[in-house]
């Protein structure tokens, strides 16, 4: 197998690092329902699995959710499983971290899949700085963004910001906002996944006052609200479809017809908006508009996963420590103390579900108490809930609490059920309906190891 060149370099000139240099990876599905689609890019890292927010979405049952990860590295492709239940397999061995050093197959849960390093390289450019508005990041990746940042913000561009959950895609938006000649203007946000469909119309547009009963007030609406300003969309993929109609034409003609109002109204706003979602895909799926895509995506700023910068995490730490002392300070109490070194040790070897929201509640928590390392499992976050003496984590995403749950879920299972059958594994296959096989790689996977038994 010939190795791969590094599939990440930076690139220095004049003794500064400018640029950072990206391999394309294509991953094709070999076999199944989904034979022959893949996913192709240049990017730190690709997610394969179950949830359709995955770069390459797998619906065979067999694979979970978050399968797992590939990262781009010096030294090649690093392959880590995320706890899949049927296992990430390469050659016929079950692996759990592994680094390629060239094409190769993998087999996620019954599904084979080719990743393949290509010849082309796309080189992006690395900003100077360590910051932008709010931002913070010394890492390659951050410092991407902020080299993005720094050439748009000036202008009108629409801006599209994709991430995960809690990676700042709000921070991106008001740094937009307060780097741009529209600063001295309203900046106003709009989380279209926590207003209630029927009204997200009325809180966008705004109602007239000619529209209403006696005693019912008009209502601006977000547009009207942030003019001569910015505009932050937030979950943008929430808005129905025959309201992203409405949305596009508002774009293209600067003007909004408010709720019951006979004419349209001028609007000059800039607009950002941000999603969790493949939007692309939603497009593909009809759950969202092409023509609306293309709009928004004048500009695409994507935010990386805490996981993958780990290397930001002390001048995260640091930026949050002053944040929190400052508000302290302005209530007359005493300042946290900087985090001892076993804090941070943790902190800097953990993969952070919830990224830069948790590092914060994980910092706030460690000044307070101490480090903690069954934090970074219970989170030590918010919880509205207990069952069966198991926290319900409502500072991740649902998909994400939920999966957590499904882990919970399984382990308690699968112990109850060796127990009621002394650890006979055919037993417990036959009344679990779960094939042997499948079985064992599940008391692999929750470490439920198979104890002499008589067998039928």
């Amino acid at each position: 197998m010939q190795r791969t060149t590094a599939m990440t370099q930076l690139i220095e000139r004049n003794g500064q690092t400018v640029a950072r240099r990206l391999q394309k990876v294509r991953v094709t599905v070999l076999d199944g329902a989904e034979r022959g689609s893949s996913f192709e890019g240049a990017q730190d890292e690709i997610r394969l699995g179950g949830a359709e927010d995955n770069d390459l979405a797998l619906r065979d049952p067999s694979v979970s959710r978050r399968h797992c990860v590939l990262r781009m590295t010096p030294e090649g492709i690093r392959v880590q499983d995320g706890g899949s239940t049927n296992g990430t397999f390469l050659g016929g061995v079950r692996v759990f971290d592994v680094v390629l050093e060239g094409a190769a197959e993998l087999t996620l849960g019954s599904t084979r899949v080719r990743v393949e390093p290509l010849s082309d390289t796309v080189e992006r450019d690395i900003s100077s700085g360590v910051r932008f508005g709010r931002l913070v990041g010394t890492s390659p990746a951050m410092r991407e963004v902020f080299a993005v940042l720094e050439r748009i913000a000036a202008s009108e561009l629409t801006v599209l910001v994709e991430g995960e959950a809690g990676t700042g895609k709000d921070l991106v938006a008001d740094a937009i906002h307060r780097h741009s000649p529209r600063a001295g203007s309203a900046f106003y946000a709009v989380h279209c996944g926590t207003v209630p469909k029927d009204s997200l119309e009325c809180e966008l547009f705004g109602v007239d006052k000619g529209s209403v009963g006696p005693g019912v007030p008009a209502r601006q609406g977000a547009f009207i609200a942030a003019e001569g300003g910015t505009l932050f969309l937030d979950d943008v993929t929430e808005i129905p479809l025959e309201l992203q109609t409405k949305l596009l034409r508002a774009l293209e003609t600067r003007e909004v017809r408010p709720v019951g109002a006979s004419q349209p109204v001028a609007s000059d706003v800039r607009l950002v908006a941000a999603t969790t979602k493949n939007l692309p895909r939603e497009v593909k799926e009809g759950r969202f508009r092409q023509d609306l895509y293309y709009r928004l995506a004048a500009v695409v700023v994507k935010l990386p996963p805490l996981r993958s910068r780990l290397e930001d995490v002390p001048l995260l730490v640091e930026t949050m420590l002053e944040d929190v002392n400052r508000r302290r300070a302005a209530q007359s109490l005493v300042p946290y103390q900087p985090l001892d070194s076993r804090a941070m040790e943790l902190l800097s070897h953990y993969d952070f579900p919830g990224n830069v929201r948790e590092l914060r509640n994980l910092v706030e928590r460690f000044a307070v108490l101490g480090p903690d390392p069954s934090a970074l499992t219970a989170s030590g976050t918010p919880v509205e809930s207990k069952v069966g003496g198991h926290e319900i984590r409502t500072d991740l995403p649902f998909h994400d609490a939920k999966e957590i749950w499904t882990e919970v879920f399984e382990k308690t299972y699968l112990t109850r059920l060796l127990q009621t059958h002394h650890n006979n594994v055919s037993a417990a296959a036959r009344t679990s309906g779960i094939d042997r096989r499948h079985l064992q790689r599940l008391m692999v996977k929750h470490d439920l190891r198979e104890r002499d038994r008589a067998e039928d």
